[in-house]
């Protein structure tokens, strides 16, 4: 059965940058409800005995049309929740350290400059939807964007995604309101770099 990533802060741990309202709702509605239907969908194909992974790399492999969705766009809400909800903390900001601040540094030029880069993504994107830093195969990054619950591994480019922005307008509207750059400016301010890093380091082992 999948299950949510359990948060290790509470809900109005984020402030002011997130307000408590939006996590709550974000994480035990929305993302809940991704999870219940995943499974259930996961269940009805006979895939539950597979990882997440595993369903969303192989949706091809889904005959039946409108469960190959159901598993796209849950499994997808699922996953992608996951990754967002564990890269968050209280205290947090700042730039990460070690051999995932050197890739970077490789990648983009600087920090700074992979901030702007995947900013701009996240803000661009149309409608609802996601950027992502992943890594390649090869150990170097990259960035990229996705629409609804698409990501790098349902779109089938062998990338492991290790960081996100959320630029459904229930990750930011109530604060936010159509201010999507506002958002995505203070959002690195609850990003845990010590939690992207360990995502790195696993990767690439």
């Amino acid at each position: 059965m999948f299950e949510q990533v359990k948060l290790d802060f509470d809900y109005g741990a984020l402030e002011p940058t997130i307000d408590a309202l939006t996590v709550e709702t974000h994480y035990s509605k929305h993302h809940a409800t991704y999870t219940k239907a995943f499974n259930e969908a996961a269940e009805k194909a006979g895939l539950a005995s597979k990882t997440a992974e595993e369903i969303l790399a192989s949706l091809d492999s889904v005959q039946d049309e409108a469960l190959r969705k159901a598993l796209r766009n849950n499994g997808g809400g699922y996953w992608n929740h996951n990754l967002y909800f564990s890269t968050l903390g209280p205290n947090a900001g700042g730039q990460p350290t070690g051999a995932l601040a050197q890739k970077i540094n490789e990648a983009f030029g600087s920090f700074e400059a992979f901030k702007e880069k995947i900013s701009a993504l996240a803000v661009s994107q149309f409608g609802s939807g996601w950027a992502w830093l992943s890594v390649k195969k090869d150990g170097s990054l990259v960035l990229s964007q996705s629409a609804n619950q698409d990501n790098p591994i349902s779109l089938g480019t062998g990338d492991t995604p290790i960081f996100c922005i959320d630029v459904w307008e229930h990750a930011y509207y109530l604060k936010f309101k159509n201010l999507r750059a506002s958002y995505v400016v203070d959002f690195f301010k609850v990003v845990d770099w010590s939690k992207v890093s360990a995502l790195y380091e696993k990767a690439t082992r």
